[in-house]
């Protein structure tokens, strides 16, 4: 017996085609601006939230702050995956308005991506003052072994037996990288093939009506969350013993916590 085909996901997915593919199937410009723009951070907003972490736990080592920035960052994708999926079942809110949240909800759960990597980063000494170097490192991250490979071409790391941390420190605090624009090209173009892919799934899981959505949406932020905290221990490797620099002096209050939602405060 055939099985019937639910109208419902048929039109969120020929919305979200429509919204984010041109008529031969391509990923619209605007689409791509906006993905790419969401995985850079600027370093301010890192430093704030590690020394916001160091407040809350004076006593915590590097490896132990690197532990709830994960722990962060876990429950802030998958609590909006999760919030955003639950306003299908809210009267009046159709299908295509259902989509352009989940729209906003992949752009949340970049900068929250965006965040915790960085903050690994920091916490391993490599200091990122520029975003568009930051948000290659991330993408590089997100797309794991691909990713990181194409990244330590630029400094012959596959040849060398310095740790991951060490050498993307020294290249990615250089003012000019040799080969960089066309390393970061080819980092975009598999990052934007592959988040369109993985993340169409989960737009249209999202979109799906009678609360499934909630389901699906957390769930599905949960595996991608995993995956990007597993590709970014890998990356760095160990932690180091000691707070790096400046992190190791606790700062006054501040306002920026992934738990508190307020990434988008960076805009």
């Amino acid at each position: 017996m055939a099985r019937r085909s639910n109208p419902a996901v048929r039109i969120a997915q020929e919305t979200a085609h429509n919204a984010m593919f041109d008529a031969d199937g391509k990923p619209k410009p605007g689409v791509h601006n906006m993905l790419l723009k969401a995985v850079q951070i600027q370093r301010p907003l890192v430093v704030a939230y590690i020394r916001r972490l160091q407040k809350k736990h004076p006593r915590a080592t590097a490896a132990q702050l690197a532990g709830i920035a994960e722990r962060d960052y876990l429950r802030a994708v998958t609590g909006g995956g999760a919030l955003v999926g639950a306003t299908a079942v809210v009267p009046g809110v159709g299908t295509v308005a259902s989509l352009g949240l989940s729209a906003a909800a992949t752009v949340g759960f970049l900068e929250a991506t965006a965040l915790y990597a960085t903050s690994l980063a920091e916490l391993h000494g490599i200091r990122l003052t520029n975003p568009e170097k930051a948000g290659t490192m991330v993408m590089a991250i997100m797309l794991g072994e691909e990713g990181t490979a194409l990244l330590g071409t630029l400094s012959g790391q596959a040849a060398g037996g310095a740790k991951p941390a060490d050498v993307w420190g020294n290249m990615l605090s250089k003012s000019s990288i040799p080969g960089f624009g066309s390393v970061r090209k080819k980092i975009q173009h598999a990052f934007l093939k592959n988040l369109l892919k993985r993340q169409g799934t989960a737009l249209f899981g999202r979109a799906l009506p009678f609360g499934i959505g909630a389901v699906v949406g957390g769930a599905g932020n949960l595996v991608m969350g995993r995956a990007v905290a597993q590709n970014a221990r890998e990356a760095f490797g160990p932690m180091p013993d000691t707070i790096p620099g400046e992190l190791t002096a606790a700062a006054g209050p501040d306002n920026l916590t992934l738990e508190g939602n307020t990434l988008g405060s960076k805009r």
